[in-house]
């Protein structure tokens, strides 16, 4: 008689997959969602609402045609298209932003060394870090979620790799120029800068890569770019991290058909400032309009305080009149009382702003 499936197998799985794991969004389809409305406002994964740009979808379905292809894989023709749109600089590619982070920690940490991550923030740094076999050390922001310089260094003194998001997932909160340089002369390893919204903000951070030899900043095709679904990441890296990334990463990683969308976006110079136009009218909005506070952000997203009801409880309530959010509580570090909201289309915001408003 066969062995009931798996039975005795799963002693085999490493205890940092037994449990635990990225812990996703609600989507479109949910259970309970659209009770009250046909239409749902989907304000939980900060996508952009807006569809692609045309020369993205043609430059892509070029791409299909000789799908029977590998890719190209050092991504050769992205990566001039990128130096033709940000300037002479060094590039690495990956499937979205946690294929290049995955990779970036491939490349420089061993088992046992240190990772230093800004707390509270995106979980998927510290969950790629042990799946290396990193010690994570989460490093607490200040009360207002601004970055504690002082403490930050003092927490990545001894650290390999440390990560630092700005502006911030889920807080928004945008950290200084200043503030980066500071620390990164004052550490010893490498600083991982994601940048994954920086569109959406004033303050421009490229300028550190002429200056600093141990800084990346991660960068993304999903947000400003309306290519969420074709998981495009990059990073600006120093020289001589290039060849070495290159032998960590999967091969191939990034298709021909993702490569091929991301030259045609990088061409459409109207297609992000247009977005990030419409994004920074609708965020004053609801910033300003939402009875609950609200901080300040420089993404495309905003986080709102909802005490004294759980980021939970307020999900599942708006969720009941056809609003979409993100509970924050499975962010690291942060307190059980937040949600974030995306900033979509003008219809979907002033949906939430209507239900929020009347809870």
């Amino acid at each position: 008689m066969a062995k009931e499936s798996g039975f005795g197998y799963t002693s085999l799985v490493r205890d940092c997959y037994r449990s635990g794991g990225y812990v996703f969004a609600r989507r479109a389809g949910s259970a309970g969602e659209g009770k009250e409305t046909c239409r749902v406002a989907r304000l939980a994964s900060n996508e952009n609402p807006r569809p692609p740009s045309p020369r993205a979808v043609e430059m892509g379905c070029q791409a299909l045609r000789e799908g029977n292809r590998y890719p190209d894989e050092r991504t050769g023709d992205l990566v001039e298209a990128l130096r033709e749109y940000h300037g002479p600089y060094h590039f690495v590619t990956g499937v979205g932003m946690d294929g290049v982070i995955e990779t970036v920690i491939r490349t420089l940490v061993c088992p046992g060394e240190r990772v230093a991550v800004s707390t509270p923030t995106f979980s998927f740094y510290g969950l790629a870090a042990i799946a290396q076999g990193a010690e994570v050390v989460n490093i607490p922001r200040n009360s207002d979620f601004s970055v504690d310089t002082t403490s930050f260094i003092r927490g990545a003194k001894d650290a390999k790799l440390s990560f630092l998001c700005t502006p911030n997932n889920p807080t928004g909160n945008v950290t200084s120029l200043e503030d980066v340089e500071e620390i990164l002369t004052s550490i010893s390893g490498m600083l991982f800068l994601d940048n994954a919204y920086v569109e959406f903000c004033d303050t421009d951070y490229r300028p550190l890569m002429m200056k600093h030899e141990n800084l990346v900043l991660g960068r993304t095709f999903s947000k400003a770019f309306s290519l969420a679904g074709l998981r495009i990441g990059y990073a600006f890296v120093p020289e001589w991290l290039v060849s070495c990334y290159m032998r960590a990463a999967t091969p191939f990683a990034l298709n021909s058909v993702s490569a091929a969308a991301a030259i045609g976006a990088l061409g459409d110079r109207e297609h992000v400032p247009e977005t990030v136009a419409r994004v920074r009218d609708l965020r004053k909005k609801v910033i300003e309009e939402c009875r609950y506070p609200v901080f300040p952000s420089g993404a495309n997203f905003v986080m709102v305080d909802v005490s004294p009801l759980t980021g939970r409880e307020m999900a599942d309530r708006l969720l009941e009149h056809g609003v979409l959010v993100r509970s924050c509580e499975s962010f690291p570090g942060l307190g059980p009382h937040y949600i974030r909201v995306s900033i979509g289309e003008e219809w979907e915001n002033a949906l939430f702003l209507d239900v929020i408003n009347a809870l």
